[in-house]
């Protein structure tokens, strides 16, 4: 093998470069053209998860992006965005209800509008946007059913547009990096995939508190949260699902489970409980300053309760999943989502014709035995090949939001001068609907009990142009023989 990658970078220099999160341009593939127009961006929908697009646009790309609009339900946290963009130096976006989008439209003639509402309301604003002309991203999950996502996928294809999908989980440099090794070709053909992600009891919890426990709005942790996941395996594999067998259940967030902490169950929310005192999952809304502008004190407006009880009946998530997919190109992939873990991070592990690629991820620090510092995540990723010394390879790493992962897409967002990536680490409306649909099939088995086919999903779902993987059609020489003992 020459060490090329398939896009006519050298192994050593994608190894060095991309998973570091440096610039490294594809072959002779020029930088975008310099420009000094200001890109003018809208937000639809500003609670948390929008908060990172503002800093970026008023922050280190503010030479290149203008937050002229704001888009939300709730008047409280419109007036917020205006405090905080003062804050930062900027004019405040002109504020609109979401009542208001088409005149928002007309009147700001925005060029990019960032979709950020719960998750059940994106295709809403995809559609609509795509249809003005405007172009668009959204934050994953880009929707929540197999009809909505049809509906996006055929919106796209009427209007010749296309969404780009925020999955920054393949931008973190570590996780590039395993990319970048699988595409090497050491361990050969990947066989099967085992894939296992825990939540801890405080960001884990944390989805049942909010409008993440109501199904019909985030999907649920097969779509909210997993389709983050679904989308690195998609993306690491360069590979498309066909099917999908699962169970989940809620064993632990429940008013029984509430009893056997020695509570008297359920209550509605945790800022008015009486048995707060006692209770190791209370929540104090108010203690948070951010939190306490963006939803305690803007409650009157909506009467949405950031703080909600976990221990409710009327939640109707899964805390505890369990998925097999199979691939188009013979993969298996077998995955779990857990909620109720006492650590929070991942292990996965890729089993090929030629050895094995272990990558262990611990998002807290001071874990003994793991690449970590005691400021940030625990990381370890090991080669083990079929016959021979198994070598852990150093990690790259990076500064910044999940594992240094939102800076570099940031900036490949937002700047206009953003080198070429051979990792094609972008994601568009084809990405986020191979990603969702997974959660989607798992969501239908676990009402089932039987196996769901993608192609019964959703119709015109095209791969996306993902990396070029080793291609091992040709026999696999033998492994050497153990030695005797």
């Amino acid at each position: 093998m020459d060490g090329s990658d398939g896009t006519g970078l050298m192994r050593r220099d994608v190894l060095g470069g991309i998973a570091a999160g440096t610039a490294v341009a594809a072959g002779a593939m020029p930088a975008a053209a310099a420009t000094t127009k200001r890109k003018r961006y809208v937000s639809v929908g500003v609670g948390s998860r929008n908060r990172m697009y503002q800093q970026a646009i008023w922050g280190p790309h503010k030479e290149h992006a203008d937050l002229v609009a704001a888009v939300d339900v709730n008047p409280g946290r419109l007036a917020l965005v205006g405090k905080l963009a003062a804050a930062n130096g900027a004019a405040a976006p002109k504020a609109y209800l979401a009542s208001e989008f088409d005149k928002m439209i007309r009147e700001q003639k925005p060029d990019v509008i960032i979709v950020t509402p719960p998750d059940a309301f994106h295709d809403e604003y995809l559609v609509r946007t795509l249809e003005a002309g405007c172009d668009v991203l959204t934050e994953k999950p880009m929707t929540t059913t197999a009809e909505k996502a049809q509906r996006i996928l055929d919106t796209v294809k009427r209007t010749g547009r296309h969404i780009r999908v925020t999955h920054n989980y393949r931008y973190a440099p570590y996780r590039s990096q395993v990319k970048e090794l699988l595409m090497t070709g050491e361990i050969g053909d990947i066989l099967s995939v085992d894939f296992h992600w825990l939540l801890n009891t405080s960001h884990g919890a944390d989805y049942f508190r909010r409008w993440h426990a109501t199904k019909a709005i985030s999907g649920g942790l097969m779509i909210h949260k997993a389709s983050h996941h679904f989308d690195l395996v998609n993306w690491w594999l360069s590979d498309m699902p066909v099917e999908v067998q699962a169970v989940g259940k809620r064993d632990f967030y429940t008013p029984e489970m509430a009893r056997r902490f020695g509570l008297t169950g359920a209550h509605e929310r945790c800022h008015t409980c009486p048995e707060a005192a006692k209770c190791t999952f209370f929540f104090d809304l108010a203690a948070d300053p951010d939190l306490k502008a963006m939803y305690l004190d803007a409650e009157r407006y909506d009467g949405y309760f950031r703080d909600q009880c976990v221990w409710r009946p009327s939640i109707t998530i899964e805390d505890t999943m369990n998925v097999i997919v199979k691939y188009q190109g013979g993969t298996t992939l077998s995955y779990s989502l857990n909620a109720i873990n006492a650590w929070e991070g991942y292990t996965i592990a890729f089993n090929g014709t030629k050895g094995r690629l272990e990558h262990v991820v611990i998002e807290q620090a001071g874990i003994s035995g793991l690449n970590g510092s005691s400021m940030g995540d625990a990381i370890q990723t090991r080669i083990i090949p079929m016959r021979g010394d198994p070598r852990d390879i150093p990690p790259a790493t990076g500064a910044g939001g999940h594992g240094g992962g939102d800076a570099v897409m940031l900036a490949e967002i937002f700047d206009p001068n953003a080198p070429a990536d051979p990792l094609l680490r972008r994601a568009d409306e084809r990405g986020g609907a191979a990603a969702v649909v997974i959660g989607v099939a798992a969501n239908r088995c676990f009402q089932t009990g039987q196996p769901v086919k993608i192609a019964d999903l959703v119709t015109g779902l095209t791969p996306p142009v993902y990396p070029k993987m080793p291609d091992h059609t040709g026999p696999v020489p033998m492994p050497r023989p153990l030695k005797k003992v």
